[in-house]
């Protein structure tokens, strides 16, 4: 098996009661989002754009005139690319339901079997709730805009709108019942081997004659549309390994290998990006990729998470990742973290990590599709490669009085971490990469004197990194303007300084390095953030940089450090555990280590979106364990002229395995224990 479908990459059975610490799924036709809620018919954030309802919950099952989820018990979930399944006890009753987005619509189907005595009457309710509307600006906060709404029963279904009549939701089911402006009812009488069913259609459009005709085509045939989404799918997934298929620009390498941990962590990260594609006709950019969903910034792409999938995004699908790097060109990455596809407007303020992530995007686009003419194309005034220059060089304006950049207070960094600001190490480590990367491009095009003129200065700046050393300890401080040295223990100095300059470190600051990320950070099947023996570990509860867990890319960054820091081992025997954390669904926007919250089905818990931890159920940064795979585990190392090595570890998790199909400008590679070696070229479209 070397290419998933649907019903691979089914989470296990994740269960819980009403208002655990439990993230319900979400789901995407690529057009736009929604999510279950926490009883077994319900959703949520149905969401597609321009049309929105920001985070309402309807369709809540109502059994014989009660509430379902007041019985109480237990609710299983299964997640898949194209369904959630969910099913649970009431009454006497097993009810399952599929959830299911439904392909080229605005419009979610939820089909509900259940199961008891032969005869048995039973009168199923749902509870409808509506706030749609379509915004006349762009999305511009966390949650997606709604307004309240008027429902009304018209013929056999619900239609909700809003005082501006700029959206309009309809709620049906595909059985004969009763219509009350707030609640859909139907009474049906389980058949001689004690089953029944009906299915509810929700649509989103923005008008009714559009809303109808859609939700027409649903409930003609429910069962038909859950089969759709499933080919849609299947279809995703495939066309993301062939480099023929026109679902996107490029493709990933096949992974073959016996070792299920290696191939659920390789798979994880591909969901996690082709998850977060977008093709919507909406969009003013044409093919996205968003960052979070079904609940927050849902049309928003973050220039750093972006980043974070970056090799992903270069192999994958590199024409919309070329599209958003010159975008992001235009709109002067020093003055937002991101833009919204609606309107192509840039977001919010600037994020510290925005020049090393468009170096990163730059330098991966170019060495991946071979396109090195890229760097001499004009975009705004000047060439790409030059922006590629002034990004490298940016942190000399933020110099105060000491030779390392201050990158600000924390909502220019981690945020919920009071701690890390100013001057920290991992954006200057992150400015000693960007500064060789640029004199690599300096060579390139013959300017040797700029070249070494940057090389001395990335230099000069690596030992003033390690100023900011802890000495015997293995992390870092940060100083603040004043000359302050606070000791700051996170692992975001940790993956960036062992990923960036690992080669300016002592050995004895990278034993020291791995011991206090071993000691600290690392968990059984995941990791932290920041180590609880940190003084602001009692700042924040939200987990993607705090004590309590860590944000998806965090922990396959830590690996890529290991990889560099020089101990491999301890990546490889981490990954079987790391890869009991894929068991939900893509990743998270962060997971609890173990002993914050119990594991779910043996793996590091999704994060839930309630007040403190506000934590989206997914997150696009996933392609972060494309990288880990590919560049750590196999050793690739791909060069800005196409020179293509590796220096594989993967041997001792499986000998045999091997990467096929890697392709890199005009040629693809296979790449095995004994490294890269040539294939059949082909070249990219």
């Amino acid at each position: 098996m070397t290419i998933p479908r649907s019903a691979d990459l089914a989470s296990d059975v994740l269960t819980h009661t009403y208002d655990d610490m439990f993230n319900p799924p979400g789901l995407t036709n690529f057009l736009g989002t929604a999510q279950v809620d926490l009883d077994v018919f319900a959703v949520r954030s149905v969401n597609f754009p321009p049309y929105s309802h920001g985070d309402c919950i309807t369709g809540q099952l109502y059994v014989d005139g009660r509430l379902a989820r007041s019985y109480g018990g237990t609710v299983e979930v299964v997640w898949r690319p194209d369904c959630v399944v969910r099913s649970t006890t009431v009454d006497g009753l097993d009810l399952r339901s599929t959830t299911a987005c439904a392909p080229g619509r605005p419009a979610v189907v939820v089909q509900l079997e259940v199961s008891g005595a032969p005869g048995r009457s039973v009168r199923l309710g749902l509870a409808l709730n509506s706030t749609a509307t379509r915004s006349p600006s762009g999305w511009l906060k966390p949650e997606p805009p709604s307004e309240p709404n008027t429902l009304r029963a018209d013929g056999e279904h619900v239609v909700g709108t809003g005082e501006s009549g700029s959206a309009v939701s309809v709620q049906g089911l595909d059985v004969p019942g009763a219509v009350d402006r707030s609640m859909l009812e139907a009474t049906i009488t389980l058949d001689s081997s004690g089953r029944g069913r009906l299915a509810y259609v929700h649509v989103l459009a923005g008008d009714l004659a559009q809303a109808t005709e859609h939700f027409d085509a649903c409930v003609a045939d429910v069962p038909a549309v859950i089969a759709d989404a499933e080919v849609l799918w299947d279809k995703a997934l495939a066309d993301a390994f062939d480099p023929d298929s026109d679902g996107f620009s490029g493709s990933l390498p096949i992974l073959e290998t016996s070792n299920e941990a290696l191939r659920k962590l390789y798979w994880w990260g591909v969901l996690g990006v082709i998850w977060f594609r977008r093709d919507n006709p909406a969009s003013v950019l044409g093919r996205t990729y968003d960052t979070l969903m079904p609940r927050y910034w849902q049309t928003t792409t973050f220039i750093w998470d972006y980043s974070l999938s970056s090799l992903t995004h270069a192999l994958l699908d590199p024409a919309p990742m070329r599209k958003h790097i010159e975008h992001w060109i235009d709109l002067d990455t020093h003055k937002h973290f991101g833009t919204e596809w609606l309107t192509g407007g840039p977001v919010g303020y600037w994020y510290s990590v925005n020049d090393f992530a468009m170096t990163r995007l730059v330098r991966d686009y170019v060495r991946f599709t071979g396109n090195s003419g890229f760097l001499d194309d004009s975009v705004g005034s000047k060439p790409v490669g030059e922006h590629l220059y002034d990004w490298a060089t940016a942190w000399r304006g933020l110099r105060g009085d000491h030779a390392l950049a201050d990158y600000g207070g924390i909502d220019n960094l981690l945020e919920c971490v009071s701690s890390y600001v100013h001057e920290v190490a991992s954006f200057n480590a992150a400015n000693v990469w960007c500064l060789r990367v640029a004199a690599e491009l300096a060579s390139r095009s013959g300017d040797d004197d700029r070249a070494e003129l940057l090389r001395k200065e990335a230099d000069e700046q690596a030992g003033h990194v390690n100023e900011l050393y802890v000495e015997g300890a293995g992390f870092f401080h940060a100083r603040q303007p004043d000359g302050a040295m606070v000791p700051v223990r996170h692992c975001y100095d940790f993956n960036i300084v062992g990923t960036t300059m690992a080669a300016d470190l002592s050995e004895t600051q990278r034993a020291e390095m791995v011991e206090f990320f071993q000691r600290e950070l690392q968990t059984p099947t995941w990791m932290r953030a920041l180590s609880p023996y940190d003084a602001d570990a009692a700042f924040s509860l939200r987990p993607d940089h705090q004590w309590n867990g860590a944000y998806p890319a965090w922990p396959a960054d830590a690996g890529r450090a290991l990889f560099q820091l020089g101990r491999a081992d301890v990546v490889l025997d981490w990954l079987p555990g790391l890869a009991k954390s894929a068991n939900q669904g893509p990743t998270g926007q962060a997971h609890f280590v173990e002993e914050a919250v119990p594991a779910m089905a043996g793996g590091a818990r999704k994060s839930p979106p309630q007040f403190p931890y506000l934590i989206d159920w997914s997150c696009s940064s996933s392609g972060s364990w494309v990288s880990l795979i590919l560049e750590g585990v196999f050793g690739l190392e791909v060069g800005l002229d196409g020179t293509v090595t590796a220096n594989p570890q993967v041997a001792a998790l499986d000998p045999d395995a091997r990467l096929t199909g890697l392709r890199v400008g005009s040629k693809t590679y296979d790449v095995t224990a004994t490294g890269a070696h040539p294939s059949n070229p082909r070249l990219l479209g």
